[in-house]
């Protein structure tokens, strides 16, 4: 079948959200109020921020606020990939913070335990599942490289699993799979919107007054407290958490540290039991390609295929809702996906969307502090935020409160990454890394001056 036949009759909303279960707004904020922590954005960040906050201290009176609907934006729209890493893997963690990579991949592990822990003692029905996942090579260096990551991982308390193209194939079968790593514990599957909404009623369930429709436009400190302005009122904080990730922070200083990345993702119809069987894919896990326009697959709770990834576009200037679509995305997908499952032919897609992520340059998330203390960010997630987003929540708290902690102290915490440049420099910057990364995709992975340079100095480009 020709892969665009595919896409016939493709809805254009994401998946996840797409649902009967999708629960109604809380009603916007009229008026002023006041409160103990105020969290902008109601994602996971933001999300999990209020949750702890008040297992922290139930007396504690905390306000969030979203401009939209709960896990409308990243969170509602991603792939579902919950990994215990804070660093957007182990190799990006080694280059960065080498020194103290072992703390970074334990408290990763600890969070990744506090988030299961969390979806039981809440009783959130988000289909969480931990299957682990695989990340495949398709071409044979991509295998050699492989290797030396799973010597790496298991020296960091890893448990990971080097698959030759047999074994591999048994697990996920395409012929173009030439072998795998199977990270087999530190990684869970999750429907991310019914997680979300499922932390908005642990929340609310908690005391947590949510105001949806809400928008925050401005931040300003008074004495001991900061107010901050909505759309049709005021709220006045003795603490602020920002939580707004790929969109404008309210703190200007803040704003080159992200780009807006879009990202986008198809959805297979169910699929029968004679089609899944021709894939095989009894375990479940996630899986991902090595490339540097990668792909990332994952199976749903009623047996879909989504298929996500490979193009990372920079739109230029903020997040647009026009920029959700890309046709040309979708047709590419499309054939990649028929590439690589052809047994699948004749399947259809159901749902194709896309959506914006945080970009940071070093790839994973960054805070920072203002207001002597009484305001705090976190940002930069860059596509591995369902999981790391609680260790960032946990962050935020304890620079709020003024606790020197062990997640405090890290580096990864400490400082801030590099900025990206301002336009039109940063759009013909990031065009000219896309175009070398897709180049050393067809050469074998070498990469060219360009992106020697970028490592050096510690700057890349990623979703």
């Amino acid at each position: 079948m020709d892969h665009l036949a595919s896409l016939r009759d493709v809805e254009h909303t994401p998946f996840w959200l797409d649902d009967p279960r999708r629960p109604r707004p809380a009603p916007a904020l009229v008026g002023g109020t006041t409160c103990d922590l105020l969290v902008v954005g109601g994602g996971y960040t933001g999300l999990w921020t209020a949750l702890v906050a008040k297992e922290r201290d139930p007396s504690l009176d905390v306000v969030l606020v979203e401009a939209d609907e709960v896990g409308g934006a990243a969170s509602g729209r991603n792939g579902g990939f919950c990994e215990a890493s804070l660093t957007h893997g182990l190799a990006n963690g080694l280059q960065r913070w080498p020194g103290e990579i072992g703390v970074l991949e334990r408290l990763g592990r600890e969070n990744l335990q506090a988030i299961e822990d969390a979806v039981e003692r809440h009783g959130i029905d988000c289909d969480w599942e931990r299957t682990g996942s695989l990340v495949v090579a398709t071409e044979q260096y991509q295998f050699d490289d492989l290797a030396e990551e799973a010597e790496a991982a298991a020296r960091y308390g890893g448990k990971p699993l080097l698959l030759d193209a047999e074994a591999v194939r048994a697990e996920i079968d395409s012929p173009t799979f030439l072998g795998g790593l199977w990270n087999r514990d530190d990684v869970a599957m999750v429907n991310p919107a019914r997680l979300a909404w499922g932390l908005k009623r642990a929340c609310l369930d908690l005391g947590v007054r949510i105001h949806e429709h809400t928008p925050a436009t401005s931040l300003d400190a008074h004495g001991a407290v900061v107010a901050v302005g909505t759309s049709y009122g005021r709220i006045t904080a003795r603490k602020v958490a920002l939580a707004t990730n790929a969109y404008p922070s309210l703190i200007r200083r803040h704003r080159p540290y992200t780009v807006p990345v879009y990202d986008y993702a198809l959805m297979t119809e169910p699929l029968t039991e004679e089609q899944l069987a021709s894939v095989g894919w009894t375990r479940r896990q996630g899986f991902a390609d090595c490339a540097n326009q990668f792909h990332y697959v994952r199976l749903s709770a009623d047996d879909r295929i989504l298929w996500g990834g490979y193009d990372a576009v920079y739109h230029g200037g903020p997040v647009r809702a026009e920029h959700d679509r890309r046709p040309e995305t979708y047709a590419t997908l499309a054939e990649h996906f028929f590439t690589t499952f052809p047994q699948l032919e004749g399947v259809r897609f159901s749902h194709a969307w896309g959506g914006a992520i945080d970009t940071s340059t070093r790839f994973c998330v960054f805070f920072d502090t203002s207001h002597r203390g009484k305001v705090a960010y976190a940002a930069g997630f860059t596509g591995l935020g369902v999981g790391a987003t609680r260790f960032g929540a946990e962050v935020m708290l304890d620079l709020l409160a003024g606790e020197h902690t062990e997640r405090t102290g890290l580096e990864l915490v400490r400082r801030k990454p590099l900025p990206f440049p301002p336009e039109p420099v940063r759009s013909i910057g990031i065009h000219i890394t896309r175009r070398s990364m897709a180049r050393a995709d067809l050469n074998q992975g070498r990469r060219n001056l360009w992106l020697r340079a970028l490592d050096r100095f510690g700057l890349g480009f990623d979703s």
